[in-house]
């Protein structure tokens, strides 16, 4: 179990809508953790604003900045999107700019939590949407903390120079951090290049390749019925496969890290 980081660059495709199909067809335990600066949008888009109250990041943070108890409150600020079930959980992200600044100087606590959340009863792994890198005070904690960091991406050449710029920003803070680069990953959505072409061209692996699928995206950024017979759902839930096979072959390397600087081609 682990944290799995989503990330974009400026302009590309929607983190949100990759992160909530894995997490309605992954197999796993999963807590979607909405860590964009930027604000959340599961809450009004997908669940189409039915819950009554605030509930989310915004509210956690409030809380641990009051009492530091943040376990007790984490569990509390949680949707569970598989009702009764509690296999697929929402943690909303904030709502307003004056609940981003409350956050910000917390990522390093919830990035902590997150990664304990392996070593629960029940364990849960946490997708992190971390949006687009170019907000203020981004997650870094929460992407340092990832075992696996996908940077989504279109497969078309303004995607992917965006994209190459957004990877080179987090090999920079992974290598002055000490923290592995070889979590990278890019993830395409979309029309364009190759998976192979990409991966070469970027000098760095492509974990998968979503199919445009404008109505299951309409369905997940603003709620009805998920089909999970659907393109775009049934690329996520194969999506799962080479995660935990990467996630398997890091944890079985825990005892030798080491911190590898991503190609300059990059």
């Amino acid at each position: 179990m682990a944290i799995i980081a989503l990330v974009s660059a400026k302009g590309s495709p929607g983190v949100t809508t990759t992160a909530l199909a894995c997490t309605l067809t992954w197999q796993r335990r999963l807590v979607l953790a909405e860590c964009d600066p930027a604000g959340g949008s599961v809450l009004a888009g997908y669940l189409g604003g039915a819950l009554e109250g605030p509930r989310g990041l915004g509210e956690l943070a409030v809380g641990e900045l009051r009492d530091g108890n943040l376990e007790r409150h984490f569990w509390s600020q949680l949707v569970d999107l598989d009702a009764p079930r509690r296999e697929r959980l929402l943690l909303p992200g904030v709502l307003d700019p004056v609940q981003a600044g409350s956050v910000a100087p917390l990522w390093h606590r919830f990035a902590d939590f997150f990664a304990d959340l392996e070593r629960g009863r029940p364990a849960y792994d946490v997708l992190a949407d971390c949006g687009r890198l170019s907000v203020a005070s981004p997650p870094w904690p929460v992407l340092r903390a990832a075992a696996l960091v996908l940077v989504v991406t279109a497969p078309r050449l303004p995607d992917l120079a965006l994209a190459r710029a957004t990877v080179r920003a987090i090999a920079r803070d992974f290598v002055a951090q000490r923290v592995p680069t070889d979590s990278l990953r890019l993830l395409l959505v979309g029309a364009g290049h190759g998976r192979f072409e990409v991966a070469k061209a970027m000098r760095l692996p492509v974990i998968g390749h979503l199919p445009d699928d404008p109505r299951s995206a309409q369905v997940l950024g603003h709620g009805g019925t998920v089909r999970p017979n659907r393109p775009l759902l049934r690329a996520a839930a194969a999506l799962e496969n080479p995660v935990g096979d990467l996630l398997e072959r890091r944890a079985a390397r825990l005892g030798q890290p080491a911190v590898a600087e991503v190609s300059d081609a990059v």
